[in-house]
């Protein structure tokens, strides 16, 4: 008789996202005059176009895909040489990382829960709170945790708590951790950590033989010299941490796929018979294995971004997002309520009326103002009272979008 995981018995009843959508199914069907109206400001989807210089190297990949000649089958499971030195020419300059320790694939996402595949059972893994949800349901998919409590929170995980005290920028734990989860600027408050706070985590790291994953994917958004894009940036960091990267927020490759983890080839960690073991060269064989690498078009596209036409047009994405971001910072602060990031990331945090769970804000927003934020709750225990919302807009939805959030709260 075939059996499951029964891990997955253990996840709450459904993914944020899609539990999102089946909210926003049902209130379109019950109110069919309003759905028109609806304006999506939940999901961190991107919506305005790809880049043009994208748009053509990506034409150019499929045309050579048309030419015998020019025709390329499998690639390289790890990514195409070409876009992995432009990644670390552009990204890494100065940081002593090399191509090879770059591996492309279709996300990060992918690659944050993938990730698990190389570590063994028994690690004690602290995940931040609020946090992306992907990093909690992974592990509780592979095993790591037991059963969730009435709040949500699993057995088995440490919570770092992130709150308006600490500015929403976990602590080092007095607790010895073996993996960290860290995603800065931070999904889903809109958090920076300092200088100062990751030179603390690379040492608490080099002080419990733990491994830092860093989730970077929001880097390009930083506004403020001062803070560190990359954990690499850190001393010491090279022989810690793991930096997951992606396409799908400066590039807008959510729905092309593009993204990239890199392992410096000096991050090791335990065998069973106690032996040091590179993660580079299991992520490699993983890699390998159940990969066949992102498509060639798709590729050339990526190394676009890097083009001199490339930045100067991501920059002028980022441009219009953080410029959303403002006006929404703005608008809820004119409301009358808390707010918190939205200066160095997409993201802006907001403090519910009070008397407000972070679900009730939802089905008010959605139901007197048809706007779709995300509940803040959905990101952990720590996120209650909260809601986030998503800067990934057009300037008439957003400018929209602020109207309609005064007159909800005045």
């Amino acid at each position: 008789m075939a059996t499951i995981n029964s891990n997955f018995l253990k996840l709450k009843a459904g993914y944020l996202f899609p539990e999102i959508a089946r909210r926003v199914r049902v209130y379109t069907e019950e109110n069919p005059d309003k759905a028109a109206r609806i304006i999506r400001c939940g999901i961190g989807d991107v919506t305005e176009p790809l880049p043009a210089a994208v748009v053509k190297a990506m034409h150019e990949g499929v045309e050579e895909m048309a030419d015998r000649a020019t025709f390329k089958g499998y690639g390289p499971e790890q990514g195409y040489e070409f876009l992995r030195q432009a990644i670390v020419d552009n990204q890494f300059a100065d940081l002593g990382i090399s191509a090879d320790e770059v591996f492309i694939s279709d996300g990060s996402k992918c690659d944050t829960g993938n990730i698990l595949d190389i570590f063994g059972k028994g690690n004690v893994i602290a995940i931040t709170d609020p946090v992306y949800p992907v990093y909690v349901d992974t592990n509780v998919m592979a095993g790591n945790t037991g059963d969730a409590d009435e709040k949500g929170a699993y057995e088995g995980l440490l919570y770092l708590p992130c709150n308006a005290a600490n500015n929403f920028v976990a602590d080092v734990p007095a607790e010895k951790a073996d993996i960290i989860y860290l995603c800065f600027p931070n999904n889903p408050t809109g958090a920076v950590a300092t200088r100062a706070q990751l030179e603390a985590w690379v040492k608490y790291a080099k002080e419990n033989d733990a491994i830092i994953l860093f989730d970077a994917a929001y880097e390009a958004f930083i506004q403020d010299p001062a803070i560190p894009r990359s954990i690499f940036e850190i001393e010491g960091a090279r022989d810690v941490a793991l930096e997951f990267r992606s396409f799908s927020k400066n590039g807008g490759f959510t729905g092309v796929r593009c993204g990239y983890i890199v392992i410096p080839k000096t991050v090791t960690a335990k065998a069973d018979d106690g032996t040091r073991v590179p993660l580079h060269q299991l992520w490699s064989r993983r890699h390998s294995t159940k990969f066949n690498g992102a498509s060639y078009p798709v590729q050339k596209a990526a190394a676009a971004v890097f083009s001199p036409e490339g930045k100067q047009q991501v920059s002028a994405l980022i441009e219009h997002y953080m410029g959303n971001a403002k006006l929404l910072r703005e608008a809820a602060a004119a409301a009358g309520l808390p707010v918190f990031g939205g200066e160095n990331a997409p993201y802006v945090w907001v403090g519910c009326p009070a008397g407000l769970t972070s679900w009730d804000m939802f089905d008010k927003m959605l139901g007197e103002a048809q706007v779709v934020i995300t509940p803040g709750s959905g990101f952990g225990s720590a996120g209650e009272g909260y809601f986030r919302i998503s800067a990934f807009n057009s300037r008439a939805n957003v400018e929209e979008v602020c109207r309609r959030l005064k007159a909800l709260v005045a």
